[in-house]
């Protein structure tokens, strides 16, 4: 083996080193975070929850109980005596986050890979004015529109509804989604609408069959970025949803659990872990389009 080929090996695996230091540090607070959730309310209090590792612990799934259930109940603790509590409803919360996050990452999407296609490969007038404007609405803040959009809501009678919270987050995704997705529909090759244009395929068709299907890693890297934001969303969701228990995201349960339960860590923890779940799930099972979704279309030729 030459010198050369020993001296990138070794600076290969002090790389390789160096990343996995940077994982284990980055995955410390969310193992700590699952560990925490899953012990006695008097050992979170008492012990840290590296100490599992040297000390052990009597693992329980009461805290995930409490915490999704919305009725009281009684559960035996860890020293025998019979415990009353009611839970925080989390269940209901979660199912209110599903049915917002969805339709809101699937809607955006859709105009936003219709608007891309219109404004890389068809010609029609005004195309690169609307484009131009499409765009310079990615540097208005949020904040400014919620007054305005609120005001239209209530004159129409939308507020507290999910098509107002649906309608809102398409609108503030748009710009971006837009943008991202005119980068990679743009570098598509033009032999492939033009052969299919010549074997009288329509727009549509071109759309739906060709343009969707080679767009896969644009839109599952811009679906992670849209699913993250509505999930983790707060303030979209309590000014146009309200607070009250039938229709608050996850978020908001644990906003009102941070303020009721300040002192209980081991529901705190659950309660946080539960809103992970499900970001964790999507962007592991996109991860693979992430890379390339990202990178699509920054070099040409």
């Amino acid at each position: 083996m030459s010198l050369e080929t020993r001296k990138k090996a070794k600076w290969k695996m002090i790389i390789n080193l160096i990343l996995l230091v940077i994982v284990v540090i980055w995955t410390l607070p969310t193992m700590g975070l699952l560990i925490s959730s899953v012990r006695p309310q008097s050992e979170v209090l008492s012990t840290g929850w590296w100490t599992v590792f040297s000390e052990g612990t009597d693992f329980t799934a009461d805290n995930y109980r409490q915490v999704l259930g919305g009725r009281e109940y009684t559960f035996v603790d860890s020293e025998g005596r019979t415990v009353r509590a009611s839970g925080d409803n989390m269940s209901q919360a979660f199912l209110n986050s599903l049915t917002v996050t969805i339709p809101s990452v699937v809607i955006p999407i859709l105009i936003a890979a219709a608007a891309a296609f219109a404004f890389a490969w068809l010609v029609f007038p005004g195309r690169k004015v609307f484009f131009t404007l499409v765009i310079a609405l990615l540097v208005v803040p949020l904040q400014i529109a919620l007054i305005p959009i609120l005001r239209d809501y209530m004159a129409l009678g939308l507020t507290g509804t999910y098509l107002a919270i649906w309608l809102a987050h398409t609108g503030f995704g748009l710009p971006l989604a837009t943008y991202l997705l005119y980068n990679y529909i743009s570098t598509i090759p033009r032999d492939i609408f033009e052969s299919a244009f010549l074997d009288g395929a329509k727009q549509m068709t071109v759309f739906t069959r060709l343009v969707m299907p080679l767009s896969v890693p644009a839109i599952a890297s811009l679906a992670i970025f849209q699913f993250l934001w509505v999930w983790n969303d707060l303030l979209v969701a309590l000014v146009f949803l309200g607070g009250t228990a039938d229709v608050a995201v996850l978020t908001q349960r644990l906003a009102n659990m941070v303020g009721s339960r300040g002192q209980d860590w081991h529901l705190l923890t659950a309660g946080a872990f539960i809103t992970m779940v499900i970001p964790l799930t999507v962007f592991f099972g996109l991860q693979r389009y992430f890379v390339r979704g990202l990178m699509a279309g920054s070099v040409k030729g």
